[in-house]
Formats: C-alpha cells, sequence, structure tokens
C-alpha cells in the first residue's frame, strides 16, 4: 500500500512533528538530512513528508494530494476549511490578540475604530461578536507600526510574549482565541484510508496526552 502522506507547516511545527513520530518510534533521518529534497520518507516508508507554508499546507490537504497535514489553527481559522479536523496537537500555542497603544481604552467612544491585521477574516468574527463594526486593513508586515504610525486604532495579531508589543509601548486589549498546531485530514482519505488514518491519530493521542500530563 502506498504511504500516506502529509504536509508539514515548515518551520516549528515541522521540527516539534518530527519529535511527535520520533516519539513514536518512526526513524526520520531522512528529514533530518533531507537537503533540498521537497518530499521524504518516515518510518520504512509508512509515510511520506512534504514541507509547505502553513496556507500551502491546507490547499494540498484540500486537494487530496496529501492525506493529512499540520498546520496552526490560526491558519484555518483565517482560510476556512473543506477537511476534516482530527486532533490538537499540543504544541505551538499561542494566542490571537487585540493590541492598541498603553493607557488607551480601545473600546471608549463611539466612533467606528480601524483595526490593521494580517488576518482580516479572523479580526471580522472577532467584532461581528461583539457587535462592532470596525474599518478592517490587511497588513503583510509588521503590523504593530500600524498603531503607532497613525493607520490603526488597534491590531489582531498572533502573541506569544508580548515582548514586541512591550518594545513599542503597545498592550494586550483583549484576547480573540486561542491557538495550536492541529491534524488534519482530506475529506475522501479519511473514508478510503480510514483505519490507518485512526491509527496514527490514537498513537499521537496517547504521546500528546502524556506529554500535557508530565508538564502540568
Amino acid at each position: 500500500m502506498k504511504p500516506l502522506r502529509i504536509a508539514l507547516t515548515k518551520g516549528r511545527l515541522e521540527k516539534k512533528t518530527i519529535e511527535l513520530f520520533e516519539k513514536l518510534g518512526y526513524n526520520c533521518d531522512e528529514v533530518h538530512n533531507k537537503g533540498r529534497k521537497l518530499i521524504m520518507n518516515i518510518g520504512d516508508g509508512e509515510f511520506e513528508v512534504v514541507l509547505a507554508k502553513a496556507a500551502d499546507v491546507i490547499t494540498y490537504v484540500e486537494h487530496g494530494v496529501c492525506d493529512l497535514g499540520v498546520v496552526g489553527k490560526d491558519t484555518i481559522l483565517e482560510n476556512g476549511s473543506s477537511f476534516y479536523e482530527l486532533l490538537d496537537l499540543g504544541f505551538g500555542k499561542c494566542r490571537f490578540a487585540l493590541a492598541g497603544r498603553k493607557n488607551v481604552d480601545f473600546y471608549h467612544g463611539y466612533g467606528s475604530k480601524t483595526v490593521a491585521t494580517k488576518y482580516p477574516n479572523v479580526t471580522r468574527k472577532f467584532f461581528e461578536s461583539k457587535n462592532m463594526d470596525v474599518r478592517v486593513i490587511k497588513i503583510e508586515g509588521s503590523v504593530e507600526l500600524a498603531p503607532l504610525v497613525g493607520l490603526s486604532d488597534g491590531i489582531v495579531d498572533i502573541v506569544e510574549t508580548g515582548s514586541t508589543l512591550k518594545a513599542n509601548n503597545l498592550e494586550v486589549k483583549d484576547y480573540v482565541t486561542d491557538i495550536s498546531a492541529r491534524l488534519i485530514a482530506n475529506t475522501a482519505s479519511l473514508k478510503l484510508r480510514k483505519n490507518e488514518i485512526e491509527d496514527l491519530v490514537s498513537k499521537m493521542e496517547a504521546v500528546t496526552i502524556n506529554d500535557n500530563n508530565s508538564n502540568s
């Protein structure tokens, strides 16, 4: 049978996912020594790994060229989904937050607010849940700059340590939602290769539960 193909988000999520596979006892040497390879094997050919940018992981899974993917919940929330979200992998934890200038009440006043973000869909849904009408401006670079130069009243962005906010005289005003890495599956693959995928999910689940218990 052909290997299950899994798309991994390049960078930290890739590294953490490979660590997870190694905890499950799979040989990941080919990934560690990938060089310029784009598709690599894990274990004795049970899995093929494809490395991609976060949004492309979703694209590959949705179109069925990859059976599974590992991607942050932030990307899922922003891009929507026509796939199954199988498991919270418990790593890559951070938060979406609304931030603005220190000592300025973002919610004060009756005028319409302007919010800069790399995640317009997440931002619109957040303010819709508060019945607030805001103007959303999409920024590709450092969103922290927008309120500093007067482009926006606040920003919605991913916050981990908050050090960049502090360095720029900004602070968290509200938390939007928690984020972590998720295992996703192509809808057809989940039906056609149900037993293999469920077996992998069970193994991953056992390891992530043990990791969470040991860290608590």
